[in-house]
């Protein structure tokens, strides 16, 4: 993979979950949490939890107080970070949501729960958003019988997701071993857990992701 991830940053996907002492997704490898390794012995080893910003002085670098458009900032990275995406696809995502009728942040959160690739995370068709993005975009994914490769389609109520187990079946493995809860919109079928249905539209309380959407529309607004 190029050093350039997708969010438009350098370096390791968790740089930001670092700098803020938590990881985004709850992931137990995230640098942020203590884990087992495997030494060059061979033995097992309990790594130091590295919940301080990357680099030298890292590790003894105060958390200065950041002014409020750096709170705003923040904010939008990590929700541009959480789902995986550009400035500029966020840039798109926020001008569509301020169109017309109701709330701009709540329309933005469930446009960005939508998405084809935040869907397939959701339901544990793929264990990470990035793995998300790749599979869908290695035409694994099925959308109504489809495959589809474009991790921004705008998902509906009625839509289904499948993986194809015979022509995917590593896939399929990892789908099916998947133990995550889903949301109340989607639905993973009892007989079938590579199926899963899109059942409504999100509520803006039940959409999990730890950031200020109203920051997120203020930093915008601003610009």
């Amino acid at each position: 993979m190029s050093k350039t991830n997708q969010s438009g940053t350098h370096g390791a996907k968790h740089t930001l979950c670092r700098r803020i002492g938590f990881c985004l997704w709850g992931m137990p490898n995230c640098p942020t949490n203590s884990r087992v390794i495997k030494t060059r012995g061979g033995s097992d080893a309990t790594s130091t939890a590295k919940a301080y910003p990357p680099g030298q002085h890292g590790p003894t670098k105060r958390r200065a107080k950041l002014s409020t458009y750096g709170e705003m900032l923040l904010e939008k990275q990590k929700l541009k970070t959480f789902y995986y995406l550009t400035d500029h696809q966020l840039l798109f995502m926020y001008r569509t949501a301020k169109h017309g009728l109701g709330n701009p942040g709540d329309k933005l959160l469930a446009n960005l729960e939508m998405r084809l690739c935040s869907a397939v995370y959701r339901s544990g068709l793929a264990p990470t958003i990035f793995a998300a993005r790749q599979i869908v975009s290695h035409r694994h994914v099925l959308v109504n019988g489809k495959v589809c490769d474009r991790a921004s389609r705008r998902l509906k109520a009625g839509d289904v997701l499948t993986i194809n187990e015979q022509h995917s079946p590593m896939i399929a493995q990892i789908a099916k071993s998947s133990t995550i809860e889903l949301p109340p919109y989607l639905e993973k079928d009892a007989n079938d857990k590579c199926k899963v249905t899109i059942t409504r539209e999100p509520l803006p309380e039940e959409i999990r992701v730890d950031v200020s959407i109203i920051k997120v529309i203020e930093y915008f607004n601003l610009h």
